[in-house]
């Protein structure tokens, strides 16, 4: 882009240094919000590096920064000789006109395709039976309330259960020390908006859950891969059964991540969604257990254990920093839904035997999917996971994003490894999840081997053919 149309773009940008903030934050909103309404089109040119920063008098750096941060959130392709286009539209970081950016994953939710078999969204599909006695006993219980139902920490029965679960693992906790958020999603939220201001630093792991990666774009923070030393606003960790991985951390690691958090001042979520699905039948300590003070805060929740469509998560803090989360969540909500709350009780009561069925369950289908793409797509590796729902799959050449289109077209949705690392590596892994039966399964990697023969160029020596039905 020279002469007129850096003009153009430049009067585009309008007073976009007037805000608060570091200046490659404000450049990089500005422009996400041109790419976003459409007025930076697909593929369009942009500036060079040098070329816009010295029209817009700031360092070069400034924009180099900006550009960086557009190309983690998928909004701009950036390649050695080509300079920086917008991303094509077809790219599979889509974007939404209200600025939110639209991951796959988060897609395959609001936009489900018909006829697709979903391997991208990982929670439990049919709520058990359990679940409906669960609500049986909810019921009886609701009736005994006399109160307005405005609880923003959450219902006192259920605040006082889960601290009862956290001291029996080991960490003393206090009801005063857990609130109650409608799941897990909400729960990074709420402690994102509360601890992490635009241009903040936040830390991760990659690869990395995206749901988290996503609230962590939505507050326009700048996220890198962990290093406590550099006080970070904030640090994200998934320990036990990593997204998306499985991976679990050793004890020894554990600790020296908590005296880390302590050291440096640093606010450390552990998020435990997945915690009770270890395929040993043991859920290790939270981190919380391995240091002292008030830096590590515990994120959990119902979905991934019980159903998806059960919203109850919750935060186990220090009580000032529940008490502020309290407060905000006041603004958004007064408070979840009691009757979800009350069956959230009963299930943590019978919680050794339902996380003994669903991880029997588990185990067998993650064995039935791992020996499915061992007979049937040899060529892709993986670690077979520790527990959880999921398996980390790399595909020997390619990458994950293009693949993912053609395999749609076959039938079957997959989750791209970008999507998990904030840097946008990872590009040659995707998520396979193993919720689904064992038949399921076959014939999602039936579609999937048909669509790597399709890929790797090999479609004329596979005689299968997919199963769509």
């Amino acid at each position: 882009m020279a002469g007129a149309n850096l003009d153009d773009l430049v009067d585009l940008l309008g007073r976009w240094a007037s805000g608060r903030g570091p200046l490659y934050l404000l450049l990089a909103t500005r422009l996400r919000a041109l790419i976003d309404d459409g007025v930076l089109a697909s593929d369009e040119p942009l500036p060079p590096d040098r070329v816009l920063a010295r029209r817009l008098a700031v360092g070069r750096g400034t924009v180099v920064a900006a550009y960086d941060l557009l190309q983690q959130d998928g909004r701009v392709v950036r390649r050695q000789g080509s300079g920086t286009r917008v991303a094509p539209l077809d790219l599979p970081a889509t974007r939404t006109a209200d600025g939110v950016v639209a991951n796959p994953l988060l897609q395959h939710i609001l936009h489900p395709p018909d006829g697709v078999l979903l391997l991208t969204c990982a929670a439990p599909l049919d709520p058990p039976q359990v679940l409906f006695e669960a609500y049986e006993e909810a019921g009886a219980r609701l009736a005994r309330v006399h109160d307005l139902g405005y609880q923003p920490a959450g219902n006192q029965a259920l605040r006082a259960a889960l601290a009862a679960y956290y001291t029996g693992r080991g960490l003393p906790t206090t009801p005063e020390e857990i609130i109650v958020t409608t799941g897990g999603q909400q729960a990074l939220t709420l402690l994102t908006g509360l601890l992490v201001a635009p241009g903040d630093l936040v830390a991760v792991e990659p690869p990395a859950y995206p749901g988290a990666l996503e609230v962590f774009r939505h507050a326009a923070a700048v996220i890198r891969p962990a290093d406590l030393r550099e006080r970070p606003a904030l640090a994200y960790v998934v320990p036990t059964l990593r997204n998306p991985d499985g991976a679990v951390m050793d004890n020894p690691s554990r600790r020296r991540l908590a005296a880390l958090a302590a050291e440096h001042d640093v606010p450390l979520i552990d998020d435990e969604v997945r915690a009770e699905l270890c395929f040993s039948g043991e859920t290790p300590a939270p981190l919380a257990a391995f240091g002292r003070g008030e830096h590590v805060i515990t994120v959990g929740s119902m979905s991934k254990l019980v159903w998806g469509g059960m919203r109850v998560g919750w935060i186990r803090a220090a009580a000032p920093l529940v008490s502020r989360l309290a407060r905000l969540r006041a603004v958004h909500d007064l408070g979840g839904e009691v009757f979800s709350q009350l069956a959230a009780v009963a299930l943590l009561r019978r919680l050794p035997e339902i996380r003994a069925e669903h991880v029997r369950v588990l185990r067998r289908r993650h064995d039935h999917l791992c020996a499915e793409l061992r007979a049937h797509l040899p060529a892709w590796t993986f670690e077979p996971a520790l527990g959880g729902q999921t398996l980390w799959v790399r595909i020997p050449h390619g990458d994950a994003d293009s693949f993912s289109q053609v395999a749609l077209r076959h039938g079957v949705a997959v989750a791209p490894g970008r999507s998990f690392d904030p840097l946008g590596g990872h590009a040659d892994h995707m998520r396979l999840h193993f919720l689904f039966s064992e038949q399921e399964l076959s014939r999602a990697v039936n579609n999937l081997a048909a669509a790597w023969a399709v890929y790797d160029g090999s479609a004329r020596s596979v005689s299968r053919r997919p199963l769509f039905v």
